[in-house]
């Protein structure tokens, strides 16, 4: 079972499941079962990885719900890997995405720069 279906499970089985640093936060207690600790024990990073992507997500989105007149919206999150920059970027009415730069390369200037000419439509 893939990270995703694991937090859409707990999600349908009315779980409330979130990331806090290296740990999973997971209520109602009283609901956990020795199998799903066992479970999440097993696929804990990538479940910890994909709630911090849906959170990046739906801080761009937000950031662009909360200001009508913005088309772009742009998060860093320089925390989540040790040799990588994460760009979480939404684009109004269109997609939202993100890409991996490694943080020798990564120069946020440059990133601006793209996006002020319009590379990043």
């Amino acid at each position: 079972m893939e990270a995703a279906e694991i937090i859409e499970y707990l999600r349908e089985q009315n779980f409330t499941v979130k990331a806090d640093g290296d740990y999973l936060e997971l209520s109602p207690p009283e609901k956990i079962t020795n199998e799903l600790i066992n479970r999440l024990r097993k696929h804990k990073p990538a479940i910890i990885a994909e709630l911090k992507r849906e959170e990046r997500r739906a801080k761009v989105l937000t950031m662009l719900a909360d200001n009508p007149n913005t088309q772009r919206a742009l998060i860093t999150d320089t925390e989540s890997y040790p040799d990588s920059v994460i760009l979480t970027i939404a684009i109004r009415d269109l997609y939202s995405f993100e890409m991996s730069v490694p943080k020798d390369k990564y120069d946020p200037f440059v990133i601006l720069e793209l996006i002020s000419e319009g590379a990043v439509q």
